[in-house]
């Protein structure tokens, strides 16, 4: 393959809220350029980048990913970034590695929450913004609004005038087809790619950086080889780099420093990595021979060892603490069950994914902060899929001190839903202290945005996909910290404790459902403080789950057989345990399983916990 001159040379980010298009026009850039050929199994898929399963299965982009693409003698690099605002941190990650970005904004929703804090972002590292306004095709789409809705989003955060002049075009993205004007017949107009790569080419500025200067590239992302070993990936910001050549990896504090030999280079061509003999300034380039995952650190000549400033990320707003399986089921499902192949598996982790925060604590678990329950779910759901079990305390927000005031994370969160549910969600917004800073309802569709604190967020989720049925659409964005308010949502009720081990029968759970509402169903193994269902008052309740029915001579009476019908179980999900857990209770996590249970397993253990924590409030009530 040819090597592009650096003028030649255009890095993109394509930007937008989830679902407004973004990953489908990227295969129409790979399609309508052909990097596949026409009988390649790539033509007829669909979310050709989101090659991971989870990614797939939930229809949105989880890890940022970077292809590139030909078109009239120069190179575009592309790179897919996450839509939701949990994985704002590849995105921050990422807009280090480019010179403009494409903002795509579905014709019908507008402007979203992620589009406003990625925007500002961009903004802040003075990039050029191409705007596409996708979809324009739906049924109740108003590009004329949207458009009027981007401006204003323009006006609100640009930095200086210039920002406010960004090129508009129109598209459809499924069908790989995109407009310099709104056609007046969208359905009958013929169009392709060409007018968008032409925009790109004409409106993102060439790479920066002097050819002739001494080597410098900042680590945004690592990619790893068996022949090779670990690769650092960034964008050359100056100078050329061969293979062969002495290099040396610098902290942005310039405090510590790694020496290493250029061993291969790697350049995008397509979906594929290709190997290079040098990679000059503009280029996004893959780099072997220095063993380190250290993201925003510089690899520099070592004539010239000046570190680029550190990559800023938004803060994590949400924890976890995961610790070894203590259960007595443990083992029995997974592969991975010790702490010491956890560790291992969290500290690879740790160096790929600088959004999280993973740091061990003195109990031996770790704890791991996240932008949100969706991105730390994920993490989770990849570890039980990859064969691990392991346990998961309460989530927990964090807090930060300054000038000795206690301060928690203030986030603004837009929901959109159905009109015939804005009781439901007023409703159930303002039972968690949040504040409505504006409501649009428009052809049966109504968007609010509310200033809620990171806490009162928890189980939002799942609780509003309960009572919309599964048609809310809600996203948060970090906004800023707060002083402590104290102010705390209403407790759920307590809950049902299996009183013993073994296997649940039907007989018993048909009596105990009268109790409550169950997560277990028959024929489920159960243990001693195993959480089974939702108790209908507030305290908790010990049943026992595996008693049989009394054998006798009787033949079982008609209306005990029909009156044995269980209800529908509450089906236990990642989301739900989240929102669910107390102080005392824990999620056991296995590849097949997960599980509700208290910290202390045995009634008397429990007792004695009660009574510990109530002698300790006494002893600190009395200033003991």
């Amino acid at each position: 393959m040819d090597i592009v001159t650096q003028d030649k040379i255009r890095n993109i980010a394509v930007i937008a809220h989830v679902d407004h298009g973004k990953t489908t026009l990227i295969d129409a850039f790979l399609k309508q350029t052909h990097v596949f050929r026409e009988n390649q199994i790539e033509m007829a898929k669909s979310q050709i980048l989101d090659s991971f399963e989870l990614e797939r299965e939930k229809g949105i982009t989880i890890k940022a990913k970077n292809t590139s693409v030909r078109y009239n003698g120069y190179k575009i690099n592309i790179i897919d970034t996450p839509g939701h605002a949990d994985f704002g941190g590849e995105v921050e990650r990422i807009l280090n590695m480019v010179n403009g970005c494409l903002l795509i904004v579905d014709a019908q929703e507008g402007p979203m929450v992620q589009t406003k804090f990625v925007l500002r972002k961009a903004f802040e590292m003075n990039l050029k913004i191409i705007v596409v306004i996708n979809k324009i095709d739906k049924k109740l789409a108003n590009p004329k609004k949207t458009l009027d809705k981007i401006n204003d989003l323009f006006l609100s955060i640009a930095k200086d005038e210039d920002q406010l002049n960004f090129p508009i075009l129109y598209a459809i993205g499924r069908e790989g087809k995109v407009f310099k004007d709104l056609p007046p017949n969208v359905s009958e107009t013929k169009g392709d790619i060409t007018i968008l790569l032409d925009e790109i080419i004409n409106s993102i500025p060439v790479p920066d950086g002097d050819p002739d200067k001494p080597f410098q590239m900042q680590v945004s992302s690592l990619d790893y080889d068996e022949h090779f070993g670990r690769f650092i990936v960034g964008t050359v910001k100056q100078g050329t780099i061969n293979i062969g050549d002495s290099v040396q990896l610098v902290s942005p504090d310039s405090n510590s420093k790694k020496s290493g030999t250029v061993k291969c280079l790697r350049v995008r061509e397509g979906l594929n990595m290709v190997n290079v003999e040098c990679v000059q300034a503009g280029e996004i380039a893959a780099v072997s021979g220095i063993d380190s995952a250290d993201i925003s650190w510089t690899l520099c000549d070592p004539s010239n060892l000046s570190p680029i400033s550190d990559i800023q990320i938004t803060p994590p707003s949400m924890k976890i603490t995961l610790e070894e399986n203590t259960s007595p089921l443990v083992g029995q499902d997974g592969k991975c069950v010790t702490m010491k192949q956890i560790e291992r598996r969290l500290l690879e982790e740790k160096e790929v994914n600088i959004a999280l925060k993973i740091e061990k604590n003195d109990k031996g678990g770790f704890d791991i902060a996240g932008r949100g329950e969706l991105q730390l779910g994920i993490l989770i759901e990849t570890l039980r899929r990859e064969g691990y079990e392991f346990q998961i305390r309460k989530p927990e927000v964090v807090y930060k001190i300054e000038k000795n005031t206690r301060m928690e994370p203030l986030e603004e969160l837009v929901i959109t839903v159905g009109d015939n549910y804005i009781g439901t969600i007023t409703t159930q917004l303002s039972s968690r202290n949040a504040k409505l800073e504006n409501l649009e309802t428009e052809n049966g569709i109504a968007k609010f945005t509310y200033k809620i604190l990171t806490r009162d967020i928890l189980g939002l989720r799942s609780k509003l996909m309960r009572d919309t049925k599964g048609s809310a659409v809600m996203q948060s964005s970090f906004l800023k910290y707060v002083p402590y308010s104290g102010k705390k949502v209403k407790k759920r009720n307590g809950v049902l404790i299996s009183a013993t081990s073994g296997t649940a029968l039907g007989y018993s759970l048909n009596s105990i459902q009268e109790r409550g509402d169950l997560f277990t169903g028959p024929k489920t193994l159960v243990y001693e403080g195993m959480i089974i269902g939702i108790h209908k008052y507030e305290q908790d309740l010990e049943v026992d789950v595996t008693r049989e029915r009394h054998k006798s001579a009787h033949r079982i009476r008609h209306d005990e057989i029909t009156q044995s019908i269980l209800r529908p179980l509450i089906p236990i999900t990642i989301d739900f345990a989240f929102s669910f857990l107390e102080n005392e209770e824990m999620l056991e996590v296995t590849p097949h399983f997960l599980r509700l249970r208290k910290v202390y397993l045995s009634h008397t253990q429990r007792k004695w916990a009660r009574r510990k924590v109530l002698s300790d409030y006494a002893r600190r009530q009395l200033g003991l």
